[in-house]
Protein backbone atom coordinates (compact mmCIF):
# COMPACT_ATOMS: atom_id res chain seq x y z
CA UNK A 1 0.00 0.00 0.00
CA UNK A 2 1.23 3.38 -1.13
CA UNK A 3 0.99 6.48 1.28
CA UNK A 4 0.73 10.20 0.20
CA UNK A 5 2.44 12.51 2.36
CA UNK A 6 -0.77 14.00 3.62
CA UNK A 7 -1.98 10.21 4.39
CA UNK A 8 0.86 9.77 7.27
CA UNK A 9 -1.28 9.57 10.11
CA UNK A 10 -2.94 6.70 7.75
CA UNK A 11 -0.16 5.05 7.65
CA UNK A 12 1.00 4.88 11.31
CA UNK A 13 -2.23 3.70 12.08
CA UNK A 14 -2.02 1.09 9.45
CA UNK A 15 1.44 0.20 10.78
CA UNK A 16 -0.32 -0.36 14.44
CA UNK A 17 -2.81 -2.59 12.68
CA UNK A 18 -0.25 -4.73 11.13
CA UNK A 19 1.37 -5.45 14.04
CA UNK A 20 -1.80 -6.53 16.19
CA UNK A 21 -2.65 -8.85 13.50
CA UNK A 22 1.13 -10.01 13.75
CA UNK A 23 0.46 -10.71 17.72
CA UNK A 24 -2.73 -12.10 16.84
CA UNK A 25 -1.11 -14.75 14.20
CA UNK A 26 2.06 -15.72 16.19
CA UNK A 27 1.10 -15.55 19.74
CA UNK A 28 -2.52 -17.26 19.04
CA UNK A 29 -4.03 -14.32 21.21
CA UNK A 30 -7.92 -13.05 20.66
CA UNK A 31 -6.86 -9.54 19.97
CA UNK A 32 -10.55 -8.96 17.69
CA UNK A 33 -11.66 -6.52 19.97
CA UNK A 34 -8.79 -4.38 19.61
CA UNK A 35 -8.43 -5.15 15.97
CA UNK A 36 -11.63 -3.80 15.59
CA UNK A 37 -11.27 -0.66 17.51
CA UNK A 38 -8.33 0.22 15.31
CA UNK A 39 -9.96 -0.32 12.22
CA UNK A 40 -12.70 2.23 13.25
CA UNK A 41 -9.77 4.68 13.99
CA UNK A 42 -8.34 4.07 10.26
CA UNK A 43 -12.04 4.69 8.91
CA UNK A 44 -12.34 7.77 10.93
CA UNK A 45 -9.28 9.13 10.37
CA UNK A 46 -9.56 8.72 6.90
CA UNK A 47 -13.24 10.25 6.62
CA UNK A 48 -11.37 13.42 8.17
CA UNK A 49 -8.30 13.65 6.13
CA UNK A 50 -10.85 13.05 2.97
CA UNK A 51 -13.54 15.89 3.96
CA UNK A 52 -11.03 18.79 3.25
CA UNK A 53 -8.35 17.92 0.26
CA UNK A 54 -6.64 21.08 -1.20
CA UNK A 55 -6.21 21.57 -4.90
CA UNK A 56 -2.42 19.88 -4.84
CA UNK A 57 -3.89 17.07 -2.77
CA UNK A 58 -6.00 16.13 -5.44
CA UNK A 59 -3.66 16.05 -8.18
CA UNK A 60 -1.56 14.15 -6.23
CA UNK A 61 -4.37 11.64 -5.43
CA UNK A 62 -5.10 11.50 -9.39
CA UNK A 63 -1.11 10.63 -10.18
CA UNK A 64 -1.55 7.83 -7.09
CA UNK A 65 0.33 4.83 -8.46
CA UNK A 66 -2.34 2.42 -7.41
CA UNK A 67 -4.89 4.27 -9.28
CA UNK A 68 -6.80 2.22 -11.87
CA UNK A 69 -6.36 3.44 -15.60
CA UNK A 70 -7.67 3.24 -18.82
CA UNK A 71 -7.60 -1.22 -19.68
CA UNK A 72 -8.36 -1.42 -16.02
CA UNK A 73 -11.98 0.37 -16.46
CA UNK A 74 -12.41 -1.22 -20.33
CA UNK A 75 -12.01 -4.49 -18.90
CA UNK A 76 -14.03 -4.01 -15.65
CA UNK A 77 -16.79 -2.70 -17.52
CA UNK A 78 -17.26 -4.51 -21.36
CA UNK A 79 -18.25 -7.72 -21.26
CA UNK A 80 -16.21 -8.28 -24.31
CA UNK A 81 -13.91 -5.71 -25.45
CA UNK A 82 -11.56 -5.74 -29.18
CA UNK A 83 -8.87 -3.72 -29.36
CA UNK A 84 -8.06 -1.80 -32.50
CA UNK A 85 -4.81 -0.23 -33.28
CA UNK A 86 -3.42 2.34 -35.41
CA UNK A 87 -3.66 5.64 -37.09
CA UNK A 88 -3.55 4.36 -40.98
CA UNK A 89 -1.17 7.13 -41.40
CA UNK A 90 1.80 6.27 -39.33
CA UNK A 91 1.85 3.84 -36.28
CA UNK A 92 -0.35 2.62 -33.85
CA UNK A 93 0.26 5.20 -30.42
CA UNK A 94 0.44 2.95 -27.22
CA UNK A 95 -0.49 5.91 -24.96
CA UNK A 96 -4.12 5.67 -26.49
CA UNK A 97 -6.22 2.81 -26.75
CA UNK A 98 -9.45 2.33 -27.76
CA UNK A 99 -11.49 -0.57 -30.07
CA UNK A 100 -15.17 -2.61 -29.64
CA UNK A 101 -16.60 -3.15 -26.21
CA UNK A 102 -20.00 -4.71 -25.44
CA UNK A 103 -21.55 -2.88 -22.22
CA UNK A 104 -24.17 -5.46 -21.48
CA UNK A 105 -25.32 -5.72 -25.15
CA UNK A 106 -25.05 -2.18 -26.20
CA UNK A 107 -21.77 -1.98 -28.29
CA UNK A 108 -19.44 1.38 -28.23
CA UNK A 109 -16.26 2.63 -29.06
CA UNK A 110 -14.61 3.20 -26.00
CA UNK A 111 -11.02 4.69 -25.95
CA UNK A 112 -8.80 5.92 -23.48
CA UNK A 113 -5.08 7.33 -22.25
CA UNK A 114 -3.34 4.49 -21.09
CA UNK A 115 -0.19 5.45 -18.52
CA UNK A 116 0.78 2.32 -17.42
CA UNK A 117 1.05 0.41 -14.26
CA UNK A 118 4.65 -0.36 -14.15
CA UNK A 119 8.46 1.22 -15.17
CA UNK A 120 8.78 -0.85 -18.03
CA UNK A 121 4.69 -0.73 -19.07
CA UNK A 122 5.18 3.19 -18.43
CA UNK A 123 7.94 3.52 -20.76
CA UNK A 124 6.03 1.43 -23.54
CA UNK A 125 2.78 3.52 -22.79
CA UNK A 126 5.01 7.02 -23.35
CA UNK A 127 3.55 7.68 -19.56
CA UNK A 128 0.60 8.71 -21.49
CA UNK A 129 1.42 11.39 -23.49
CA UNK A 130 -0.21 10.65 -27.12
CA UNK A 131 1.80 11.87 -30.33
CA UNK A 132 -0.27 12.93 -33.38
CA UNK A 133 -1.27 9.54 -34.44
CA UNK A 134 -2.63 9.09 -30.89
CA UNK A 135 -5.41 11.72 -31.40
CA UNK A 136 -5.78 10.53 -35.13
CA UNK A 137 -6.45 6.89 -33.84
CA UNK A 138 -8.93 7.94 -31.62
CA UNK A 139 -10.66 10.20 -34.15
CA UNK A 140 -10.84 6.59 -36.85
CA UNK A 141 -12.04 5.08 -34.10
CA UNK A 142 -14.80 7.57 -33.31
CA UNK A 143 -15.54 7.83 -37.11
CA UNK A 144 -16.12 4.21 -37.27
CA UNK A 145 -18.45 4.35 -34.43
CA UNK A 146 -20.50 7.08 -36.01
CA UNK A 147 -20.69 4.83 -39.64
CA UNK A 148 -22.05 2.08 -37.45
CA UNK A 149 -23.91 4.04 -35.43
CA UNK A 150 -21.96 3.38 -31.64
CA UNK A 151 -21.77 5.53 -29.05
CA UNK A 152 -18.46 6.55 -27.97
CA UNK A 153 -16.98 6.73 -24.80
CA UNK A 154 -13.66 8.63 -23.75
CA UNK A 155 -11.57 7.96 -20.41
CA UNK A 156 -9.23 10.64 -19.83
CA UNK A 157 -5.84 10.62 -18.05
CA UNK A 158 -3.12 12.32 -19.18
CA UNK A 159 -0.33 14.55 -18.46
CA UNK A 160 -0.02 16.69 -21.68
CA UNK A 161 0.23 15.33 -25.16
CA UNK A 162 3.84 14.90 -26.05
CA UNK A 163 6.23 17.68 -26.36
CA UNK A 164 9.11 16.69 -28.19
CA UNK A 165 9.82 17.82 -31.93
CA UNK A 166 9.50 14.64 -33.76
CA UNK A 167 5.32 15.04 -32.18
CA UNK A 168 5.08 18.81 -33.38
CA UNK A 169 6.96 17.69 -36.79
CA UNK A 170 3.74 15.71 -37.69
CA UNK A 171 1.53 18.21 -36.18
CA UNK A 172 0.32 17.75 -32.63
CA UNK A 173 -1.52 21.15 -32.75
CA UNK A 174 -3.64 20.09 -36.34
CA UNK A 175 -4.25 16.51 -34.65
CA UNK A 176 -5.67 17.51 -31.78
CA UNK A 177 -7.55 20.66 -33.26
CA UNK A 178 -8.85 18.70 -36.00
CA UNK A 179 -10.67 15.81 -33.12
CA UNK A 180 -12.18 19.27 -31.54
CA UNK A 181 -13.44 19.54 -35.38
CA UNK A 182 -15.09 16.47 -35.69
CA UNK A 183 -16.01 15.62 -32.16
CA UNK A 184 -18.30 18.69 -32.19
CA UNK A 185 -20.73 17.09 -35.65
CA UNK A 186 -20.19 13.39 -34.66
CA UNK A 187 -23.96 12.34 -34.89
CA UNK A 188 -23.55 9.57 -32.29
CA UNK A 189 -23.12 10.18 -28.46
CA UNK A 190 -20.15 10.87 -26.87
CA UNK A 191 -19.59 10.31 -23.09
CA UNK A 192 -16.73 11.85 -21.56
CA UNK A 193 -14.89 11.02 -18.16
CA UNK A 194 -11.47 12.40 -16.35
CA UNK A 195 -10.62 9.26 -14.52
CA UNK A 196 -7.09 10.69 -13.75
CA UNK A 197 -4.70 13.81 -14.73
CA UNK A 198 -6.77 15.93 -17.67
CA UNK A 199 -3.51 18.10 -18.68
CA UNK A 200 -3.56 20.76 -21.60
CA UNK A 201 -4.56 20.04 -24.97
CA UNK A 202 -3.31 16.14 -24.57
CA UNK A 203 -7.25 16.10 -22.79
CA UNK A 204 -8.97 17.80 -24.55
CA UNK A 205 -8.12 16.22 -27.65
CA UNK A 206 -10.48 13.59 -26.93
CA UNK A 207 -12.78 15.30 -24.20
CA UNK A 208 -14.93 17.26 -25.94
CA UNK A 209 -18.67 15.39 -25.75
CA UNK A 210 -22.12 15.34 -25.11
CA UNK A 211 -21.77 14.67 -21.63
CA UNK A 212 -18.16 15.06 -19.68
CA UNK A 213 -18.00 13.68 -16.10
CA UNK A 214 -14.88 14.31 -13.60
CA UNK A 215 -14.09 11.12 -10.53
CA UNK A 216 -14.33 13.03 -7.30
CA UNK A 217 -10.31 13.52 -6.59
CA UNK A 218 -9.06 14.59 -10.65
CA UNK A 219 -7.84 17.70 -11.58
CA UNK A 220 -8.38 19.31 -15.33
CA UNK A 221 -6.87 22.41 -16.78
CA UNK A 222 -4.96 23.65 -19.36
CA UNK A 223 -1.39 23.39 -17.57
CA UNK A 224 0.08 21.34 -14.62
CA UNK A 225 0.37 22.92 -11.53
CA UNK A 226 4.27 22.39 -11.66
CA UNK A 227 4.70 23.69 -14.43
CA UNK A 228 2.59 26.53 -14.08
CA UNK A 229 4.95 27.36 -10.91
CA UNK A 230 7.95 26.93 -12.65
CA UNK A 231 6.68 29.78 -15.07
CA UNK A 232 5.42 32.22 -12.78
CA UNK A 233 8.13 31.98 -10.45
CA UNK A 234 10.94 29.86 -12.11
CA UNK A 235 10.87 27.15 -9.37
CA UNK A 236 8.43 24.13 -9.19
CA UNK A 237 8.50 24.79 -5.48
CA UNK A 238 5.38 26.71 -5.42
CA UNK A 239 3.37 24.29 -6.61
CA UNK A 240 0.61 23.96 -3.93
CA UNK A 241 0.15 27.92 -4.81
CA UNK A 242 -0.35 27.27 -8.46
CA UNK A 243 -2.73 24.46 -8.18
CA UNK A 244 -5.26 26.21 -5.57
CA UNK A 245 -4.73 29.63 -8.70
CA UNK A 246 -5.62 27.42 -10.96
CA UNK A 247 -8.78 26.27 -9.85
CA UNK A 248 -8.71 22.91 -11.23
CA UNK A 249 -10.51 20.50 -9.24
CA UNK A 250 -13.74 18.63 -9.95
CA UNK A 251 -15.87 21.20 -8.15
CA UNK A 252 -14.17 24.04 -9.67
CA UNK A 253 -14.99 22.64 -13.34
CA UNK A 254 -18.33 21.70 -12.24
CA UNK A 255 -18.98 25.39 -10.58
CA UNK A 256 -17.66 27.22 -14.12
CA UNK A 257 -19.97 25.19 -16.38
CA UNK A 258 -17.16 23.01 -18.19
CA UNK A 259 -18.21 19.85 -16.92
CA UNK A 260 -21.59 18.34 -16.44
CA UNK A 261 -21.56 16.15 -13.35
CA UNK A 262 -18.53 15.07 -10.41
CA UNK A 263 -18.75 10.91 -9.90
CA UNK A 264 -18.00 10.47 -6.11
CA UNK A 265 -14.98 8.07 -5.60
CA UNK A 266 -15.09 5.80 -3.25
CA UNK A 267 -13.39 6.88 0.61
CA UNK A 268 -9.71 7.18 0.25
CA UNK A 269 -9.88 7.17 -3.74
CA UNK A 270 -10.33 5.25 -6.45
CA UNK A 271 -7.58 3.18 -5.70
CA UNK A 272 -8.85 2.20 -2.27
CA UNK A 273 -11.83 0.24 -4.08
CA UNK A 274 -11.02 -0.41 -7.61
CA UNK A 275 -14.01 -2.83 -8.28
CA UNK A 276 -16.38 -0.15 -6.60
CA UNK A 277 -15.25 2.41 -8.36
CA UNK A 278 -15.41 0.55 -11.84
CA UNK A 279 -19.13 -0.12 -11.29
CA UNK A 280 -19.98 3.18 -9.98
CA UNK A 281 -18.66 4.49 -13.58
CA UNK A 282 -20.47 1.81 -15.20
CA UNK A 283 -23.54 2.91 -14.08
CA UNK A 284 -23.26 6.31 -15.08
CA UNK A 285 -22.35 5.36 -18.48
CA UNK A 286 -24.64 3.16 -18.92
CA UNK A 287 -27.21 6.14 -17.90
CA UNK A 288 -26.15 8.48 -19.76
CA UNK A 289 -25.32 6.28 -23.03
CA UNK A 290 -29.46 5.59 -22.77
CA UNK A 291 -30.31 9.54 -22.41
CA UNK A 292 -28.43 10.51 -25.30
CA UNK A 293 -30.07 7.95 -27.29
CA UNK A 294 -33.52 9.30 -27.38
CA UNK A 295 -32.32 12.27 -28.76
CA UNK A 296 -32.31 12.79 -32.61
CA UNK A 297 -28.15 13.33 -33.78
CA UNK A 298 -29.30 17.13 -35.05
CA UNK A 299 -30.64 17.78 -31.73
CA UNK A 300 -27.60 15.98 -30.17
CA UNK A 301 -25.26 18.19 -32.23
CA UNK A 302 -26.71 21.06 -31.26
CA UNK A 303 -26.82 20.78 -27.77
CA UNK A 304 -23.49 19.75 -27.89
CA UNK A 305 -22.34 23.11 -29.84
CA UNK A 306 -24.53 25.31 -27.28
CA UNK A 307 -23.11 23.49 -24.41
CA UNK A 308 -19.44 24.66 -25.54
CA UNK A 309 -20.97 28.24 -26.84
CA UNK A 310 -22.03 29.41 -23.50
CA UNK A 311 -18.67 27.69 -21.22
CA UNK A 312 -17.74 31.29 -19.63
CA UNK A 313 -18.54 34.60 -18.21
CA UNK A 314 -18.40 37.84 -20.20
CA UNK A 315 -20.09 41.17 -19.55
CA UNK A 316 -21.32 43.46 -22.25
CA UNK A 317 -20.09 47.15 -22.13
CA UNK A 318 -22.71 49.80 -23.03
CA UNK A 319 -21.93 52.71 -25.62
CA UNK A 320 -22.16 55.07 -23.18
CA UNK A 321 -19.68 53.53 -20.94
CA UNK A 322 -17.26 53.06 -23.80
CA UNK A 323 -17.23 56.68 -24.32
CA UNK A 324 -17.00 57.87 -21.00
CA UNK A 325 -13.62 55.64 -20.36
CA UNK A 326 -12.29 57.06 -23.81
CA UNK A 327 -12.67 60.53 -22.49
Amino acid sequence: MVFLDFETPLEKLYEQLEKLQQVSEEGDIDMSGAIKELENKIKNSRKEIYSNLSGWQKVQLSRHPERPYTLYYINQICRKFVELHGDRYFKDDKAIVGGLGNIDGQTVVILGHQKGVNTKMRQYRNFGMANPEGYRKALRLMKMAERFNFPVVCLIDTPGAYPGIEAEERGQAEAIARNLFEMAQLTVPIVCVVIGEGASGGAIGIGLGDKVFMLENTWYSVIAPESCSSILWRSWDYKEQAAEALKLTADHMFDFGIIDEIIKEPLGGAHSAPEEMAKILKRHIKKTISELLEMGPEERIEARINKYANIGVYDVVAEEEKVEETE
